[in-house]
């Protein structure tokens, strides 16, 4: 009897351990489900995305000889749930056996672990070796430790992959981390380097107007839409960020300019998410410019680092810490977000001008999630569930083992300080540093207090004020509180008047 296969869409890869040992006979199961696209009101481009990058792997497989049974959202016997499909194709298939490879969200693993009973065949759930560390490998990792830190994780990491090695214990050049020669402000003449797109194909077309008919109501637009959806495309573009992008990237990775979303970044991080691209090669590639002399040391260590530190780092503590993690809220954040995350419709230049990109390309760049709408959810006590939920509808490489720690533990400090040593507070002076966004805004960087001083420098010392009790003990914040107590006491109590009355002006009806 034959084997059904299940994957995922966001287990697009040739080499996923559930198809690793595919036999004659053997069926793959793929299914697009509303309960997916819905359980968060998730951006258009996102559902675009991966619905088409889903129906060409499936042709990808057939043309490779192997039997796939696809269920359309539009099938009319589509149950709208993995469940309920995985349910039907065992009826349609008789199986022996169902394999599949774990999920990365922790509400898809307890889906799993009962289909055996829900559909009555054996099932077989694998690991996902596509990940340089096991769940069991981060576990004794992190066994014992009260705090977590990526950088000491991101070196037993190059240890173990031997990328960026001199030997055992020796970082190429010497230095594990580049990250000083990376945070370097984008000067007027650098212009970033024109990128590959993609024509939209039938399959493509179809799945874009059945997304505008069925989720049409959905955050975001899918006018444009030119990324990567097959494995081909996928390659294309690494190999061109490795070798047009890639040598700039480190400079001028925490750089923002308005109207240039993506500069020297990859973006290449939906399609690892999706398994399109895997992380191994897109490290292999970058590793190789270095040691061909094409891309410096900084660039790739920092690119390198995203990959087998950063990401691999978030997953552990995702699944360390689940169920439950979610829950979180150290500084006991209860405000909720305003409609202009949904509209961009503010007068604070910074922040309209990352809403307004992400809802066209369902995309913003590190610094832009973390220092401008992050950094703006921390300071004005954003409700953690709320911001998390906003996080993982709008952007396109958003899942919740990869959103939820970024938002809980990096953005917010919800869960106390597992893994970042302080909170990422920071005043106008960053964002005017790192960007051109504040030229012509409608505040001023560089006033503190009164009209048209920048929100930014409002909210710092109202949330380091707010949040005395439970930060002040926080060895990193001493300077920050020393200072605070030599600030003039009736100048403390202006600036956060003026913060309260800027947070009570938030709009936040809960329409979107």
């Amino acid at each position: 009897m034959a084997t059904l296969r299940f994957v995922l869409g966001d287990q697009l890869s040739r080499g996923l351990s559930s198809l690793s040992d595919m036999e004659d006979g053997d069926i793959v199961l793929m299914a697009e489900v509303a309960d997916e696209a819905n359980y968060v009101r998730h951006h258009q481009r996102k559902i675009a995305f991966l619905f088409s990058a889903m129906r060409h792997f499936a042709e990808d497989l057939r043309g490779r000889g192997m039997s796939v049974d696809y269920v359309a959202l539009d099938d009319p016997e589509n149950t709208g749930s993995f469940t309920g499909e995985l349910k039907r194709a065992v009826e349609r298939h008789r199986p022996e056996r169902v394999v599949v490879t774990e999920p990365g969200e922790w509400r898809v693993k307890e889906m799993m672990t009962g289909w055996e009973k829900a559909v009555g065949c054996p099932v077989e759930i694998r690991p996902d070796d596509r990940f340089f560390c096991s769940h069991a490998r981060f576990q004794a990792w992190a066994k014992g430790q009260k705090q977590l830190r990526m950088e000491y994780f991101y070196r037993e990491m190059r240890r173990g992959t031997g990328f960026l090695m001199s030997g055992p214990d020796d970082p190429a050049e010497g230095r594990w981390n580049f990250d000083q020669e990376n945070r370097e402000p984008l000067k007027a003449k650098v212009a970033a380097p024109e990128r590959p797109t993609y024509s939209v194909d039938e399959t493509t077309q179809e799945v874009l107007d059945l997304v505008a008919k069925r989720f049409g109501n959905h955050f975001g637009s899918l006018e444009g839409f030119d990324y990567p959806v097959t494995r081909r495309q996928a390659l294309h573009y690494l190999n061109w960020f490795v070798e047009t992008a890639l040598p700039e990237f480190g400079t001028y990775q925490d750089a923002m300019r308005a109207g240039a979303p993506l500069l020297f970044h990859s973006h290449v991080s939906a399609l690892i998410n999706c398994g399109l691209i895997d992380p191994r090669e897109a490290c292999e590639r970058a590793e190789a410019a270095y040691r061909e002399g094409s891309a410096p040391i900084n660039a790739v260590e920092g690119f390198i680092r995203q990959i087998i530190g950063w990401r691999e780092f978030i997953r552990g503590v995702y699944w360390l810490k689940m169920p439950g993690y979610g829950d979180e809220n150290a500084l006991d954040a209860r405000r909720k977000l305003p409609d202009f995350f949904w509209t961009g419709e503010t007068e604070m230049n910074c922040l309209s001008q990352c809403v307004r990109e992400v809802q066209a390309s369902a995309y913003n760049h590190h610094i832009q999630r973390l220092m401008v709408l992050g950094n703006f959810c921390l300071l004005c006590g954003f409700d953690p569930k709320e911001v998390q939920e906003w996080y993982l509808t709008v952007y396109h490489d958003a899942y919740e083992w990869v959103e939820m720690p970024n938002v809980v533990g990096m953005i917010l400090f919800a869960d106390g300080g597992l893994f970042a040593s302080k909170p990422y507070a920071a005043s106008a002076n960053y964002i005017d540093k790192m960007s051109d966004y504040c030229g012509p805004c409608a505040y001023s960087p560089k006033k503190k207090e009164g009209e048209g001083a920048c929100p930014f420098n409002l909210l710092y010392w109202d949330f380091i004020a707010r949040n005395r009790q439970v930060l002040q003990k926080n060895h990193r914040l001493q300077r920050t509180y020393a200072t605070l107590g030599r600030m003039d006491p009736e100048k403390v109590e202006r600036v956060r008047k003026e913060a309260r009355a800027f947070l009570d002006g938030l709009v936040a009806t809960g329409d979107y």
